[in-house]
């Protein structure tokens, strides 16, 4: 029986909607909480496992796109790498939510009304991200990125405390002035497409922009993605207009702080990678390169000090995010089927990993009451598995192997290498260094040290520690033997930013030797590269 898998993608972007529409209608103060904790519930497996489906459909099934709705929504390869990352952290970060809730309930920091108010726009948050990571409509992609901002402003702004509040107008204030010079760019690209297309009414999808990126006019595009770089990286936390993410991500819920780490930065990362592709075609490598290396590197210095210089741990961890996002920016200004490569699998393995250290953020808020580093000791007696695994991630965070961090960031410096950037790669390592030490602190200070004297030992409940034993296992796994389905889903991607057919990374430093261990496989996904595109 054939699959309708533009019935699934509709599904996949409408379910999480109706299940916020319906958290809505339904009165918190007649219903208990388990009632929305199963609403809950249902909303983020569905959205696993039908993007799960869409995404192997794309990548291994013979579909080298899914379209929906006309051609409005598109699913191919490149969009499937963050579809994936939203179903699954969506899924580990909204089970870790139960037992944070719960415990926020219990302690009366949030009211029946506020628990309700926080699973549906958990769901709606899912939803407009989805809309950004499958809309081949660059007016909807602009649309998505910006209805982010209303779905998630009421969870940062989850806690009725003046901090809370005061961090979701920041928040709302500057990513929508940001994503103001996003929607700039993408109406000069509009209007240039639709003056060099047959049917200027197909100028707004993003596939046909692509197809006359040649013919458009070489300086509006250039100024295009510009807008495009400075609005869609505020909400990705790129400098200079990053300054709501470290007050957002630290006041926010924790595993709300992991799902805008782990997953929105990324969806804004995507966009502007549909910007790049065209800019490329339209223009050559050399003008995008430049943006996003300055752009990148300036990000990643700043972000490392100011990683160093945080007392509180999820603002520490905020300030990382930035970091890291920079060393996405910087991978892509690296170019090459490498530095492309390593920019997307970062994508994946730093989702990853800072879902896993804000929830382990929540697991200290569970237990000390407090984000104060100079506060938090004694871990490894107290909590010795929320302890362990915090270790493990901030090593992972540093980039240390045998974790999957170590393997993006070593391909990225290698394209670095490769094209040449000495003087940016040594600013690079020595910020990098920087926030080794700031992490390898952490877990001196915080894991080790005396034991607060009020405090029993008890780690937090087993519901809580579930979802981070995943996310550790996933970093382990990545980093010491990268998955041939990730490596496959990244050389799809690849080919797709470069414009190429077939597999790009099987004869690329580091990737060949990956594609060595699997031992017959490198031919039988050229094959299917080459059957997919």
């Amino acid at each position: 029986m054939n699959m309708d898998y533009s019935s699934l993608l509709v599904l996949l972007l409408a379910f999480p909607c109706l299940a916020g529409i319906l958290m809505g209608i339904l009165p918190s103060k007649h219903l208990p909480m388990p009632v929305f904790e199963v609403l809950h519930v249902i909303s983020i497996t569905v959205v696993l496992v039908v993007s799960l489906i869409e995404v192997f459909a794309v990548v291994f099934g013979g579909q080298t796109e899914i379209t929906a709705l006309g051609l409005w929504f598109r699913l191919d390869s490149l969009g499937a790498i963050f579809v994936t990352l939203i179903g699954v952290i969506g899924f580990l970060t909204g089970v870790y939510a139960l037992s944070y809730i719960r415990h926020d309930a219990e302690i009366g920091h949030m009211p029946p009304a506020r628990v309700k108010q926080f699973y549906l726009f958990f769901s709606f948050f899912l939803f407009t991200m989805l809309i950004v990571a499958c809309s081949n409509n660059i007016i909807l992609m602009w649309v998505g990125i910006e209805a982010t901002t209303l779905s998630t402003v009421f969870l940062v702004g989850a806690y009725d405390a003046k901090l809370c509040l005061e961090a979701a107008w920041k928040y709302v204030i500057v990513c929508t002035a940001g994503v103001a010079f996003g929607m700039y760019g993408t109406l000069l690209i509009y209007a240039n497409a639709s003056q060099v297309l047959t049917d200027p009414h197909q100028a707004v999808l993003w596939t046909s922009a692509l197809s006359a990126a040649d013919q458009l006019n070489a300086g509006i595009v250039e100024v295009a993605f510009v807008f495009a770089v400075i609005g869609f990286g505020a909400k990705a936390g790129l400098f200079p207009m990053h300054t709501w993410l470290p007050d957002a991500h630290s006041e926010a819920p924790s595993p709300v702080s992991g799902l805008l780490s782990g997953v929105l930065l990324k969806c804004a990362i995507l966009v502007i990678i549909r910007f790049y592709i065209i800019a490329v075609k339209a223009v050559g490598e050399t003008f995008p390169h430049t943006v996003l290396i300055t752009i990148g590197i300036v990000s990643v210095v700043m972000a490392a000090f100011a990683v160093l210089a945080q007392d509180d741990i999820k603002r520490k961890l905020a300030y990382s995010s930035c970091e890291n996002i920079g060393l996405i920016a910087l991978f892509l200004g690296f170019g090459g089927p490498l530095g492309i490569a390593a920019a997307l699998l970062h994508c994946l393995t730093h989702g990853i990993t800072k879902a896993l250290v804000f929830c382990i953020s929540g697991n200290i808020l569970m237990r000390y009451g407090t984000r104060d580093l100079r506060k938090i000791s004694g871990m490894m007696k107290i909590m010795p598995a929320s302890a362990i695994i915090m270790a493990m991630g901030l090593f992972c965070l540093s980039g240390f192997p045998p974790f999957a961090l170590f393997v993006s960031e070593i391909s990225g410096i290698t394209a670095g290498v490769l094209k040449g950037h000495w003087v940016i790669l040594v600013v690079l390592v020595l910020a990098l260094t920087v926030v080794v030490a700031a992490f390898a602190q952490v877990v001196t200070r915080a894991g080790f040290g005396k034991v607060p004297e009020t405090m029993e030992k008890r780690d937090v409940p087993p519901l809580a520690l579930a979802p981070e034993i995943v996310l550790v296992a996933l970093a382990l796994w990545f980093g010491v033997a990268m998955p041939a389905p990730i490596m496959h889903s990244v050389d799809k991607a690849t080919a797709i930013v470069l414009q190429q057919d077939g597999p790009v990374l099987q004869n690329a430093p580091v990737f060949k030797g990956v594609y060595a261990l699997f031992e017959g496989q490198p031919s039988e996904l050229a094959s299917s590269n080459k059957s997919g595109q």
